[in-house]
């Protein structure tokens, strides 16, 4: 199992956590996991469309409280 860095893009808004995933994606290696924290409601419809468009996996995307945990693994 690879690693999971954890980015905390709590308490900021659209499209603050998809620039801090987009940030840390391109930094991490191919197959690395990351999972975004966010408290954007938004997350949770533009981190899949963007995962989508640009060819990564979405392992998962849940809400836990106020807190979406969306876990994608860099493909390419």
């Amino acid at each position: 199992m690879g690693q999971c860095k954890v980015i905390d893009a709590r308490n900021t808004f659209c499209p603050g956590p998809l620039m801090e995933l987009i940030t840390y994606m391109k930094q991490a290696k191919v197959g690395e996991t990351l999972e975004l924290l966010s408290t954007d409601q938004g997350s949770a419809t533009d981190v899949p469309e963007w995962i989508k468009k640009v060819g990564h996996e979405m392992i998962s995307s849940e809400k836990v409280g106020e807190v979406w945990h969306i876990k994608v693994r860099k493909a390419k």
